[in-house]
């Protein structure tokens, strides 16, 4: 941990392309709230499949017009062809994009392999071919490592292959245990990489649907946490305030060991990452 303790702070605030009617109204709800909060830069994620393309950078175009504040758009192995990716590629920069997130992306279930791009290494060298230092480049990496690496330490190569490629800077997938993502940053440190590394929060607000979410994406909820919130039962306000103690909690021990900065996966939601980012006394970040 050592490098990261040696980096300024950022904290950033994922949204996801609204689907429905309902949707845009959630976002739309959540929005103010969030950009008052003064984040470095919103995400936008980006469907499997291509299913919320267009929707990220109808996304990312509003949020940057309505709060002034950074949009980056996730960008995604899945997808046709080099030049459709191409084409994302200019449609960002024509609309004052600076910082893409890069990723392999879930593929779908009738989907065996990506599109022309097999990995996010590939996909972060060829924005680097074709638009050079213009892009800020994110991409992700796994804690806890990915479910489908074949070893821990096949996965911190191939996280080293994209820093190799071009990428500037880091997020990881969620995670409750914070001696993973210490563990993670220091191997990675061993191996020379040095990026910083930006842990991925989700507040626990809907336990049910972050007990789904992490079972999917391998992240491990303490088994002391899951027995508590089940205790709970129905009393949904009870796990919301034990959730949101117990993020707080692991937010502020990153951010003790020098954690350089926080991203919030705010399922377009403002309250969860709200309370948890009053409860830390953060600072705006936007400039």
């Amino acid at each position: 941990m050592q490098t990261e303790q040696e980096r300024s702070k950022v904290f950033s605030v994922e949204l996801f392309p609204p689907r429905t009617p309902a949707g845009e109204e959630n976002l739309a709800a959540a929005l103010g709230p969030l950009s008052a909060l003064g984040p470095s830069f919103f995400s936008v994620t980006f469907g499997a499949g291509g299913t919320t393309r267009s929707g990220t950078i109808e996304t990312v175009v509003k949020t940057m017009d309505e709060t002034g504040i950074e949009a980056a758009p996730h960008l995604s192995c899945i997808e046709g062809t080099r030049e459709s990716i191409g084409e994302f590629l200019d449609r960002y920069k024509d609309a004052g994009v600076r910082r893409i997130v890069t990723l392999r992306g879930d593929l779908p279930g009738d989907m065996e392999s990506p599109g022309v791009f097999s990995c996010a290494t590939e996909l972060v060298a060829f924005i680097r071919e074709r638009t050079g230092g213009y892009f800020h480049i994110e991409v992700g990496c796994y804690p806890e490592f990915h479910p489908e690496s074949e070893s821990a330490a096949t996965d911190l190569g191939y996280f080293r292959d994209k820093v190799e490629a071009g990428a500037d800077s880091a997020m990881t997938q969620f995670f409750f245990n914070a001696d993973a993502y210490f563990y993670f940053v220091d191997e990675v440190e061993r191996m020379g990489v040095d990026i910083p590394i930006v842990p991925g929060i989700m507040p626990i607000w809907d336990y049910e649907k972050v007990a789904r979410f992490s079972d999917g994406c391998g992240a491990e909820i303490p088994q002391w946490l899951r027995k508590r919130m089940e205790a709970y039962g129905d009393d949904a306000a009870s796990q919301r305030e034990l959730g949101i103690e117990f993020v707080t909690d692991l937010c502020q021990r990153l951010l003790d060991a020098g954690a350089p900065g926080l991203h919030f996966y705010s399922l377009n939601r403002a309250e969860p990452t709200s309370t948890i980012w009053s409860n830390l006394g953060l600072k705006p970040t936007a400039t």
